[in-house]
């Protein structure tokens, strides 16, 4: 009976990683504005295998040009109204207030495991993508690199994409995108050649052989300019059904101009098992959107057949654009039926603004950025105008049988909330709680990343830093009025865990001024423990709190003093003198290395002229 029961319990564990789940039905009563124009069928060959050989871990030597990526047309109507709204703020700065307990009713992210992500290799912004497979491996890319790590922090691949997709034909590589099929309990990674020119446009697309990604990838390419209208590719967007892979763009001209979106339907199964796969693409998209955001499924396995897909209105609207993929491409009789759903109104921000610098950060728009589809309802995620010209998050749920969307903002004067990613924070589909990890930057902060909690009943919580900026960004600027900032942030559901678990990465300003990334686990909603330190007192930082490698701390010293920094465990025993000498007027920074520690609750001590400056409790992560 003993043996009956466990494998009764291997069989539903089996039918629950494998599960597959039927789309909603779109009540026939909707009205279908217009359809798509489908393409023929193509074949796209296998180019071979990749097999991951990673550059010196230990020294990590990498030569990069510094570039900034992305090319979009100048929308005159876009461009004036962040302009105004710019100015409104620099017109009327003041102090802004954190976020406080009594401000908000719902719980606050607790962050669990975190280290450094992918590093700046010479692009800005870094466009980073994260996923993490059920067996906790992450796959973790930035605009020109691509790392594979444990849930530890250890580093296991590291190397160029150009190096690691090895096709002397891409002259240039960006927007890296990587999901975890959890259905097929596999990877799927994707790059663009993205030199701007309709002479070279590709989609690269790779599919891991099992659910280690250090195990082999089989690679594909197809032309980026499907049509053949002279366009070039760009800002991806990935999901995936029960069979199928779909991936969207935006389609420019020679000169830069917007002409279209584009879908590409694919057949996945023969990727992971380095067949011919067979795809199709979709143009002429009723309402030509600019930027379509496929979903996923939100929690473990996939739906189908088909798949759902929405899109904003850049420069602001008060309506939300759903596109329904009735059907696989086997069936041949699929269509791209298009809705609009009414919202309440969105508009652009201006640009944001960051400490110790005029530079400001570019907030781009108000395309939709993120999203998943559970339960009949799609969730997704853009920024827009809070109040006053700051960006907030916007997030939405809309019910695909209701044709109703409820949305609800989260934001505060002053501080830019920016380029949102959601997950499903649930522990069961009838849940709607999500994770929404994002950046933010102000006047009187550098650019950091934050993540924050969304409950079924859409109460917010407080937002909780992930990671601390270090310095402004103006690396790419040469004396221009912005920097590029944002475009993603990655986030990604780690299904298997017995409680609701996420993984982020996002971008942080650093003290070269220029961009760094940073990967975190978002293990719960509540308990404020292990958080890390943020001080009203601008004169005293310590981060990241909780600390995987390297702690460091600043202050500041109204003259030079003689300074003595200690570490005590939680019972207030001396457990280490880190230093003793002197500091100087103005800023400090003091950093080191927490390997001989063990992880736990300890206490930074710093003294300054034999009195307390400050006593301040740091976390040593596992």
């Amino acid at each position: 009976m003993k043996k009956l029961i466990i494998v009764a319990l291997l069989v539903i564990a089996y039918i629950n990683l494998n599960a597959q789940f039927k789309k909603a039905e779109i009540p026939s009563s909707a009205k279908v504005i217009s359809r798509g124009t489908k393409s023929k069928e193509y074949h796209a060959l296998l180019l071979g295998e990749i097999t991951p050989v990673s550059i010196d871990l230990s020294w990590k030597p990498v030569l990069s040009n510094i570039s900034i990526e992305h090319h979009s047309e100048f929308d005159q109507k876009l461009e004036l109204i962040k302009r105004q709204k710019t100015q409104l703020k620099l017109n009327n700065l003041f102090q802004p207030d954190e976020e406080t307990s009594s401000s908000r009713g719902g719980g606050s992210p607790t962050v669990g495991s975190n280290f450094p992500g992918n590093a700046n290799t010479g692009t800005s912004p870094l466009d980073n993508s994260l996923a993490i497979s059920n067996g906790g491996r992450i796959v973790s890319v930035a605009n020109a690199s691509i790392e594979f790590y444990n849930t530890n922090g250890s580093m296991t691949f590291s190397n160029k994409i150009d190096v690691f997709f090895n096709d002397p034909t891409i002259t240039d590589i960006c927007d890296p995108v990587v999901i975890y099929d959890s259905g097929a309990d596999k990877f799927i990674f994707f790059a663009q050649e993205c030199s701007g020119s309709p002479d070279n446009t590709n989609l690269l697309i790779c599919f891991s052989k099992t659910n280690n990604p250090s195990g082999g990838w089989w690679k594909y390419k197809l032309t980026g300019d499907p049509t053949s209208s002279s366009t070039w590719f760009d800002y991806p967007k990935l999901a995936v059904s029960t069979n199928e892979l779909y991936i969207t763009g935006n389609s420019f001209s020679q000169s830069g101009n917007f002409r279209e979106a584009l879908l590409y339907q694919i057949e996945k199964n023969n990727g992971f098992t380095g067949g011919n796969i067979n795809w199709q693409y979709w143009n002429e998209i009723d309402g030509n959107p600019f930027t379509l955001l496929p979903v996923s499924y939100g929690q473990q396995g996939n739906y189908g057949p088909g798949c759902y897909l929405v899109a904003t209105e850049s420069s602001g609207s008060s309506s939300i654009e759903l596109y329904d993929l009735t059907d696989d491409m086997s069936s041949s009789s699929e269509q791209l039926n298009h809705y609009t759903i009414s919202t309440a109104a969105y508009s652009p921000a201006g640009d944001g603004l960051q400490f110790g610098t005029s530079t400001g950060l570019d907030n781009g728009d108000c395309r939709v950025l993120s999203g998943f589809y559970l339960n009949g309802i799609i969730h997704f995620v853009f920024h827009s105008d809070y109040s006053n010209g700051y960006n907030g998050i916007n997030y939405n749920r809309l019910d695909v049988n209701s044709q109703t969307d409820v949305h609800s903002m989260f934001g505060l004067d002053g501080y830019e909330y920016s380029y949102p990613a959601v997950a499903s924070f649930a522990s069961t589909e009838n849940d709607k709680s999500v994770m929404i990890g994002f950046g933010r930057t102000a006047s009187t902060i550098y650019p950091e990343i934050r993540v924050v909690f969304c409950d079924q009943n859409m109460n917010w919580g407080n937002s909780t830093l992930v990671r601390i900026g270090d310095g402004f960004s103006d690396y790419t600027a040469s004396g221009g009025d912005t920097e590029r900032w944002g475009d993603y942030t990655g986030i990604h559901r780690k299904h298997n865990n017995s409680t609701p678990t996420v993984w982020m990465s996002g971008m942080y300003g650093t003290t070269s001024n220029d961009w760094a990334t940073w990967i975190a686990e978002i293990t719960g909603s509540g308990s404020m423990t292990g958080i890390e330190t943020v001080n009203n007192d601008s004169k005293f930082r310590v981060y990241p709190n909780p600390a995987y490698q390297e702690f460091k701390t600043e202050f500041e010293l109204a003259a030079n003093a003689k300074i003595t920094i200690a570490i005590y465990d939680d019972q207030g025993k001396l457990v280490k003198s880190l230093f003793n000498g002197s500091g100087i007027s103005g800023k400090n920074q003091f950093t080191f290395n927490t390997s001989n520690l063990r992880p736990g609750t300890y206490f930074i001590s710093i003294n300054s002229n034999n009195q307390l400056l400050k006593n301040e409790k740091i976390i040593i992560a596992d």
